[in-house]
């Protein structure tokens, strides 16, 4: 059998990259594209319409070269590589996150934002007890699917805000603001999560020593990681491309093997590494030649997680998910209003906030993913997934849609577009003006 190694990752990156081309095109998120293009391709069964097809048509040698051909895109050879870039995707997006996060600018971001985010983390977080219980959960998937029902994606909210133009509204530095606190849940939720799931431990003496290990290994970095910056950027200092690279990976993948060695999420070492590196003075550096290995890497994070799904067991997780991704638009919204109030902003703002804070992604499956090397039930894969591609669509479309639905909700008339002047209706005073 000839070794197909070489060519199945290259047709991975190459439908990643034509699903990610699509999304752009229909100005969606690309991460929906990415996770089912995966579950599409990941099931060893073809989809039960081509089957049907391949009977009607009863053609022996057709049917050999569809199972061949089928046979060759479930990327069975690759599959364990693919999983590792996987692997790497969740360090990179997780380092990129330490990068951009600052306590600092937390703390100095306001009372309003703090009390924002704290209410916004509670209304989603009991908002998964609640599910939790209702679905019968055990109590370690009941913490998973809070920390998936509470982990807002930070990519699709820069989008968002980005496509839409709204980075300079007032609403948007709330927006950012909660972001960041969300982002310190979620480091405190993983190590949680890491002393309760990757021990293999029921003991609680056993899981409180780990998530208190865990909570000692972040304050550790956060409290030695200002001392080791100057250390650093000596390290750094006139390195070629090359070297500076080096430098930061190693650095990046000891963390966060370390991190593993001691039972406490990689991911954790390696948000904790780009806290450290946050405060080098090579910042913008780091993070421009960091951004590619995230991006690729992120990309083959949600196709690898797409290819672990069996597509045909969501059925079951449909009704649930999209009955939470309800309850989250809703708390968000509620959260977006205390936020707002807090913040001196109109109550118009609120809806904008919700919407936005709404996107579910990359976080979200990390959390799942802990469960998953937990062993825990296989129903938690199910309602990510389908969880998060309802929240990843609906939450952008809300978003552009949100002064009309205020609109709508308070009784007030939409407000109507301006009409795009035509250049005949520009050139039509200066022809008056001037007659010859």
């Amino acid at each position: 059998m000839p070794n197909t190694l070489i060519i199945e990752i290259g047709i991975a990156v190459l439908l990643v990259a034509l699903v990610g081309l699509l999304a752009n095109r229909l100005k969606f998120s690309v991460i929906p594209f990415f996770i089912v293009i995966g579950m599409i391709l990941g099931n060893e069964s073809h989809p039960a319409f081509l089957d049907d097809l391949l009977v009607k048509i009863n053609n022996p040698g057709l049917t050999d070269a569809v199972n061949s051909a089928w046979k060759f895109f479930t990327f069975k050879e690759s599959k364990p590589f693919i999983d590792f870039m996987g692997r790497l995707g969740v360090l990179f997006l997780l380092f990129y996150l330490g990068l951009e996060f600052s306590v600092g600018r937390l703390i100095k971001s306001g009372k309003s934002i703090v009390a924002g985010g704290t209410i916004y983390v509670l209304l989603n977080f009991f908002s998964g007890l609640l599910v939790g219980y209702m679905m019968h959960l055990p109590f370690k998937e009941m913490m998973v699917l809070c920390g998936i029902m509470t982990s807002s994606s930070t990519a699709i909210v820069a989008k968002v805000l980005t496509d839409l133009k709204r980075t300079a509204n007032p609403e948007t530095e709330v927006i950012m603001g909660m972001i960041m606190f969300d982002d310190l849940f979620i480091a405190m939720h993983i190590s949680f999560l890491s002393g309760l799931i990757l021990t293999g431990s029921s003991s609680f003496l056993a899981v409180a020593g780990t998530s208190l290990l865990a909570l000692g290994f972040i304050l550790s970095f956060l409290v030695l990681g200002r001392k080791l910056v100057p250390w650093i950027d000596k390290l750094l200092q006139e390195k070629s491309s090359e070297l500076f690279i080096l430098v930061i990976f190693s650095l990046l993948f000891c963390i966060a093997g370390f991190s593993e060695t001691i039972h406490v999420a990689e991911a954790i070492g390696a948000l904790m590494a780009g806290l450290v590196f946050a405060d080098s003075k090579y910042i913008k550096k780091i993070e421009g030649m960091v951004l590619p290995f995230k991006d690729f890497f992120g990309a083959m994070f949600f196709f690898s997680f797409g290819l672990s799904i069996d597509m045909y067991s969501l059925g079951g997780a449909v009704g649930w998910a999209s009955f939470a991704a309800g309850i989250t638009i809703i708390c968000n919204v509620a959260s977006g209003y205390f936020a707002s109030r807090f913040s001196n902003l109109k109550a118009k703002n609120s809806v904008d906030i919700g919407f936005t804070l709404s996107a579910r992604g990359e976080f979200s499956i990390i959390m799942a993913n802990i469960g998953k090397a937990g062993k825990l039930l296989p129903v938690i894969q199910s309602f990510v997934v389908v969880y998060v591609l309802i929240l990843s669509i609906v939450s952008p479309l809300l978003t552009k849609e949100s002064r009309n639905i205020w609109n709508k909700l308070a009784g007030q008339p939409q407000t109507p577009k301006k009409p795009r002047k035509k250049l005949s209706d520009l050139e039509a005073p200066l022809t008056e003006a001037n007659p010859n």
